[in-house]
């Protein structure tokens, strides 16, 4: 009978710590986010996918690289640029929310401003406000540095947004690997 009580005993204590360690490698109530695209359309989904995961979940990080750093570039920041491919992409690439084009019907930026005017009649929030929203959800936003390097951007030249770092993908893939949910868009 106590060699049955002992057995019991250790499978009990081992059921404790593999429960122990599941519970010490569970995910954490978040949500994770690379935006890579820099379309209108995207970004737009993006932010309001954050928005509504800040009312869900403890944290919302958003993780911008490549094209979808323009996006967040002031339009109103001059930025004087040495290198001449920096100057490039900071031409050719939009500057700002306010710039961004739609994915697929933009035709010549006539669908872009369709679509601005059919969100704002059907009272749809605008990619600034869903931008200010986030912001006040406490939506965290993360620059690839590596990204910025590669195109020229700076700091000095991104949105005063209160909850922003910059880190390289080391750092997304820390928090993809914590997060309940991880999204590519």
């Amino acid at each position: 009978m106590e060699s049955r009580l002992t057995k019991l005993e250790k499978k009990i204590e081992d059921l404790e710590q593999q429960i122990e360690n599941l519970s010490n490698n569970a995910a954490e109530d978040q949500l994770s986010m690379v935006v890579f695209s820099g379309d209108l359309d995207r970004v737009l989904a993006a932010f309001i996918i954050a928005v509504g995961a800040a009312a869900m979940y403890e944290r919302v990080v958003m993780f911008f690289t490549f094209w979808g750093i323009s996006a967040l570039r002031d339009r109103h920041k001059k930025v004087k640029k040495e290198d001449v491919m920096a100057k490039m992409f900071g031409q050719m690439l939009p500057k700002g929310s306010g710039g961004l084009r739609l994915s697929h019907m933009n035709m010549a930026g006539m669908g872009t401003r369709m679509m601005k005017t059919l969100m704002k009649q059907k009272g749809v929030l605008s990619l600034e406000e869903l931008m200010q929203t986030a912001a006040d959800s406490g939506v965290e936003i993360v620059i690839c540095e590596m990204s910025m390097d590669l195109m020229g951007f700076s700091a000095e030249e991104m949105i005063d947004y209160p909850h922003v770092t910059l880190a390289g993908v080391a750092k997304f893939l820390q928090e993809s690997g914590q997060s309940k949910v991880s999204l590519f868009i």
